[in-house]
């Protein structure tokens, strides 16, 4: 490396080498006591006065730098810039170069006018001698190493030149290497120095950013000896392990540091720690008390030392247990959802013997429905959490509990025999039979159970759950929080019930179903003004499937829209035909009502069959506004601009009738046959009757009453004018397309109600 001065050297570097200049000053002080005793000596053996002056004038050479280094001293170094610490510089030098000029000038005055050997020896004797402290002492400057020099050993040579003595001339000469050498020596001296200040200023500035480095990261950091002991431990680490002070624990082994903690004493972490730094594992997680998670990593040194790092992972475990518990349980409920729920029974059945006993169970809230259309979804939510918690307070080591989907939940139950197995499950499902305490009301309900019972190595849950499926069907055909348990007739069932579903399937692909017709007479049977299409299906072995049966089949199918479409052409291209030009009524089920095609769907039959808009009715029970109002509400705005009719069918048996009467583009209202069953014979029927019809005559609607069957319910329908049209048995049973035909030809002639059902060949 080069000589390093101020242009080039950092300024805190600069600043250190200069303040070397101005410190160890005994030398200083020594020197000039020498110095002077000296010149003292001198003069008094050669009586020159020459000496005497050169005696007082180190001393005051020696103030003027005294002086310096006093005011150097009171500098604020940390201020000071390049400029001013070169400032600093030459003011040394010059004080040096003095004391040295003084030296060189005191040889060459004995040598040239004294001319005595041995003052001349002596003086040049002691300006060598005091031109070796140059580059022990001002190796931190090199003008003031080369001023010096030259100070000390130009006087000399100028005195041997000017003697004449061409000998000494020719020693004196000999000083000049001797400078060089002097100032090689201190250069370097001073380029050794700087590359280790340069070395250590690096090394103190990457020991600084470990420090803050290992002070500030996240992550703990241990770092041990091949024996194990603890050679660093950042704070982080410390603060994790509840560990002492690094400067108390340093040196000492890790595990048994972690041993004499009470909180680890002959935990599972100790073990842990153990495997880790014997090179079993190289990461590991575990807890080290509660509600903290750490993981360690561990990596090896080439010296056989190991580097510990972890990091506390609370809140990933946390976040991993909440979303595995999302996984596996229902949110609302917090009940073990269906796949949780299997695997939590076969994990308790495989700690069980092969021959014991369990029974799933699949339970129904009956009518649950009607809670959430009645009191809305929220009341229907906190139903169930209700329901759940009331399952979860009897769960236990022979109890599971789940939530299928909807209000449909699950038991597993394992006893040692079946009665006990049954009292069990009896128990558990008479339990959630009890009335709810919800905000602001009571709720009572009813729950419908089905049962499976079986050995635990016979369990598959899909199986069973299909077993239990059909129990549950059975319970709810008998209602009111019923509980059947499996039997082989009911997979029989099951078998026969999916044979009849295939077929349905069949027979709408084919076109295999009918399309029968019952009349809507005027109140007088005189004149009929409308024609329902209603589907029937002949089955080819089964006979007559009657629609209660079949259509709500096609409907949980998905295929009741493919039937809806069959029925609207099949009877517009029938009604299309007739000579006389009466109206015909369709029912839309909500499935087609949601269908986004159905407006088109239902002008192109139209177009296709010329049958005039203006003569299509639709019917619509109440259920379907129930989904989405707003989208039924538009098709049925679309339908009634283009000029069809539009009925609501079953008017009363639902929950929200009144509202619908004004928000919905409604012409007829179609009274349900509920509300003149037993009109003859119960006063209330009569007046609820009444008070249907003069609200649909205030709302400007045509009423419609079906399954009017008696002379007596008829009479009392025309007394009190509760209808603008009948449907019913009274007049006239569904009929096939010719009888239709035929039942419009005499259309004008008052019907005889007897003989109507004797005429007139009805089809089921």
């Amino acid at each position: 490396m080069k000589a390093q001065d101020a242009t080039t050297l950092p300024t805190d570097v600069y600043l250190s080498f200069v303040s070397s200049l101005f410190e160890n000053r005994g030398t200083l002080i020594t020197g000039v006591v020498v110095h002077v005793v000296w010149c003292a000596i001198v003069f008094s053996y050669t009586g020159s006065q020459f000496y005497l002056y050169a005696a007082g004038g180190f001393p005051l050479v020696f103030a003027f730098r005294f002086f310096d280094f006093l005011s150097f001293d009171k500098v604020d170094k940390t201020s000071l810039t390049d400029k001013q610490i070169a400032r600093w510089e030459r003011r040394y030098v010059v004080g040096a170069t003095m004391t040295a000029l003084l030296l060189g000038t005191t040889s060459g005055h004995a040598m040239l006018v004294l001319k005595d050997s041995f003052v001349a020896f002596t003086c040049i004797a002691m300006t060598m001698g005091s031109m070796m402290s140059i580059v022990g002492r001002n190796y931190g400057s090199r003008y003031a190493v080369d001023f010096q020099t030259l100070g000390c050993c130009v006087p000399i040579i100028i005195a041997c030149v000017a003697s004449g003595d061409t000998h000494l001339a020719m020693m004196s000469l000999l000083l000049i290497p001797f400078g060089l050498t002097t100032r090689s020596m201190a250069n370097g001296v001073r380029e050794f120095l700087y590359k280790n200040v340069l070395a250590a200023r690096k090394i103190r500035l990457i020991a600084n950013q470990l420090d803050l480095a290992l002070t500030t990261i996240a992550h703990g950091l241990v770092m041990l000896d091949s024996e194990g002991r603890i050679e660093v431990v950042n704070r982080r680490a410390s603060d994790l392990l509840g560990l002492p002070d690094a400067s108390e624990i340093r040196g000492l082994p890790l595990v048994g540091v972690l041993e004499a903690h009470n909180g680890y004493h002959r935990t599972r972490a100790v073990s842990e720690l153990r495997h880790l730094l014997s090179g079993d594992v190289d990461r590991t997680l575990f807890q080290l008390k509660k509600g903290l998670h750490v993981e360690f990593s561990a990596s090896r040194r080439e010296d056989g030392g190991i580097v510990l790092i972890f990091e506390d992972v609370s809140a990933r475990v946390e976040a991993d247990a909440k979303i595995l518990h999302m996984v596996q349980f229902d949110t609302l409920t917090g009940l073990a959802n269906r796949s949780h729920f299997a695997a939590m029974a076969t994990a308790e059945l495989n700690r069980r013997p092969s021959d014991s006993l369990a029974a799933l169970v699949v339970l129904d809230l009956e009518a649950f429905k009607h809670v959430n259309d009645l009191r809305g979804h929220v009341v229907g939510d906190r139903l169930l959490a209700a329901v759940a918690s009331r399952l979860s307070a009897q769960a236990g080591p022979d109890l599971l509990t789940g939530r299928l989907v909807g209000d449909e939940f699950t038991l597993f139950v394992m006893a040692e025999d079946r009665p006990q197995l049954e009292a069990h499950v009896q128990k558990a499902h008479e339990e959630i039979q009890r009335a709810y305490d919800l905000p602001d009301f009571r709720i009572e309900i009813c729950v419908n159970g089905g049962a499976i019972v079986g050995r635990a190595d016979e369990f598959d849950i899909e199986t069973w759950l299909i077993k239990a499926d059909l129990a549950l069907s059975d319970a709810q055909v008998k209602g009111k929080g019923s509980l059947s348990f499996f039997r082989p007739e009911m997979d029989a069932r099951y078998v026969e019930e999916q044979k009849l579903r295939a077929a349905l399937r069949q027979a709408v692909e084919d076109e295999a179903l009918q399309v029968v017709y019952q009349p809507m007479y005027t109140v007088d049977g005189s004149r009929i003004e409308c024609m329902e299409a209603l589907v029937r299906w002949k089955h080819p072995e089964k006979g007559m499937i009657a629609p209660n049966v079949f259509i709500p089949m096609a409907e949980e199918m998905g295929i009741i829209s493919s039937i809806t479409r069959f029925v609207l052409e099949r009877a517009s291209r029938d009604c299309a035909g007739w000579e006389h030009p009466t109206a015909l009524s369709v029912n839309l089920s909500a499935h087609d009502l949601l269908n986004p095609d159905i407006f088109g769907d239902i002008l192109d039959i139209l177009a296709r069959t010329g049958l005039p808009p203006w003569r299509l009715h639709v019917e619509l029970t109440e259920s379907c506004f129930i989904d989405d109002p707003a989208a039924v509400s538009k098709v049925l705005h679309q339908l009634r601009e283009k000029g069809v009719t539009i009925a609501i069918d079953d008017f009363g048996t639902g929950f929200s009738s009144l509202s619908y009467l004004t928000s919905l583009p409604l012409d007829i209202v179609k009274v349900d046959r509920a509300f003149i069953r037993d009109i003859n014979h119960d006063p209330r029927q009569l007046k609820l009757l009444k008070g249907i019809a003069q609200l649909s005559r205030d709302l400007a609607l045509r009423i419609v009453i079906e399954g009017v069957e008696t002379q007596e319910q008829l009479q009392l329908i025309k007394e009190n004018r509760f209808a603008d049209l009948i449907q019913g048995y009274v007049f006239a049973p569904p009929v096939d397309a010719e009888a239709a035909s035929r039942m419009l030809r005499a259309s004008g002639q008052p019907v005889a109600v007897k003989a109507s059902r004797k005429r007139l060949k009805p089809v089921i």
